[in-house]
């Protein structure tokens, strides 16, 4: 069976005159030096039978026609060329240009051979990266904008630590308001108060308070290192907390103020009624009456005592004392307090922390799991250790927390319980930090909430 085959198109050069393509043909580069061949041929041709003609000798008549033709093609061709050499030589140098970053340069060149379209193309290239470098310059002239009139005062160091760039911050906070660029880092940091080159000399990111006139300026200093044109730079960004922590601060005295007012209500009324109810009794003395009298005064002073304490606490929170723990011990200890289920066996090496603190972080942890909702079954405790550090973990089964509590759970004096006094999540806080771990909080997939304890490895001194 016969295969049918698409017909090919015809090549370039092989055109019907007459045809569209022969005139593409004719205006095209290609044809241009055809017609010249061609002519430059049939000039030759005639001139040597001419000659041969004349002279009578066709050895002879060739040896004039080529004597007498040499030079006429040469400068035809040269007549010829000298365009185009000039043309390309203009868009060599316009490439190079581009390449040095100069898109301004534009030619002039009204062919329609494929040079011509070649020239168009150039321009038309040239005039997108002048559009593309406009966009671009207003774009860094926005950035620019933003990152000078910023608060936070912004250093950029390349990798030999000195300065590429500033804003308007850093200029007046690092050097009296003049520019720092190029610059040594260190050289700056010279003439920096004390406090302001220690925290950057330390290599950590944190907060470090600074003298400013006649009050002390807390800042937050953070840095980034990344590599751009396959050079080290390092990107320091120094942020003004005063304002931010003095406003939390007055938010949270504030709250401090509403719950102990909020207690001390609710105890001090009660105290204040039964007393008066007391002394009326005292005229006609009713021995049960009085002692139920007593005994809720007596609760109610207790409970005050209770939440005074709790405070008094979290105010003084003494340092961990770390001492090598055996986990069975520990978890048996706990499990006369709280129930739970272990997740996972125990680790065989002892723990080294605060056996007391970290103790109440547990019951405080597991007291929430149970207030959960969760079955006492599910409420889940795993204590994990590897050679960076402890990780402990209490989960339930309860509903979770919602986005908004799980953002404000850790703040101080933040409850969601009618009789809470927000600072049970909170001391557990701070008694993790001031171990040298953290605490967090996340809603488990399969329903529930897990609080995760982790503390860093610590060798016994």
């Amino acid at each position: 069976m016969q295969h049918l085959r698409e017909p090919r198109p015809a090549h370039p050069c092989a055109v019907i005159p007459g045809t569209l393509e022969g005139v593409r043909f004719r205006r095209s580069l290609e044809g241009k030096f055809a017609l010249l061949a061609g002519a430059l041929t049939l000039a030759s041709v005639l001139l040597a039978a001419g000659l041969i003609a004349l002279t009578g000798s066709v050895v002879t008549g060739l040896l004039i026609a080529i004597a007498l033709a040499a030079p006429a093609v040469a400068y035809v061709v040269h007549r010829f060329m000298a365009p185009i050499n000039r043309l390309i030589t203009a868009l060599g140098d316009g490439v190079a240009s581009f390449q040095d970053g100069d898109f301004s340069v534009s030619l002039n060149a009204a062919r329609d051979d494929e040079l011509g379209a070649l020239v168009r193309h150039y321009n038309a290239t040239g005039e997108i990266l002048r559009r593309e470098r406009h966009n671009l310059y207003q774009r860094e002239l926005l950035l620019d904008t933003v990152v000078q009139s910023m608060p936070w005062a912004l250093v950029l160091t390349n990798a030999a630590d000195r300065i590429i760039y500033s804003n308007l911050t850093a200029r007046q906070m690092l050097h009296q308001g003049r520019k720092p660029e190029g610059h040594a880092f260190a050289e700056i940091l010279a003439h920096a108060p004390e406090a302001l080159r220690e925290a950057v000399e330390s290599g950590r990111d944190g907060m470090f308070s600074m003298r400013q006139g006649d009050e002390d300026d807390i800042y937050y200093l953070s840095r980034e290192r990344f590599t751009l044109n396959a050079q080290h730079h390092s990107l320091y960004l120094f942020k003004q907390l005063t304002r931010e922590l003095n406003r939390r601060e007055v938010a949270i005295w504030k709250k401090v103020i509403r719950v102990i007012s909020h207690e001390l209500n609710n105890s001090l009324a009660p105290i204040s009624s039964l007393a008066h109810s007391g002394r009326l009794l005292m005229r006609d003395p009713e021995p049960e009456r009085l002692d139920r009298v007593f005994s809720t005064i007596e609760d109610r002073a207790a409970h005050l005592k209770r939440f005074i304490d709790g405070y008094a606490r979290f105010a003084k929170l003494p340092t961990p004392q770390l001492e090598s723990v055996s986990w069975e011990p520990f978890i048996d200890a706990l499990r006369e307090v709280s129930g739970f289920t272990l997740a996972a066996p125990l680790p065989r090496d002892a723990g080294r922390f605060d056996p007391a603190q970290l103790q109440q972080v547990l019951i405080n942890l597991l007291k929430n799991a149970h207030e959960s909702g969760s079955a006492a079954d599910a409420v889940m405790l795993a204590v994990l250790q590897n050679h960076e550090g402890l990780r402990l973990e209490v989960s339930d089964a309860g509903p979770g927390m919602a986005p908004e509590v799980l953002e404000q759970a850790l703040l101080p004096f933040y409850s969601t319980k009618q009789t809470g006094t927000g600072l049970g999540l909170t001391l557990c806080r701070e008694i993790v930090e001031a171990h040298g771990g953290h605490l967090s909080l996340a809603n488990r997939h399969e329903g529930g909430l897990k609080v995760s304890v982790w503390l860093p490895r610590s060798e016994a001194s």
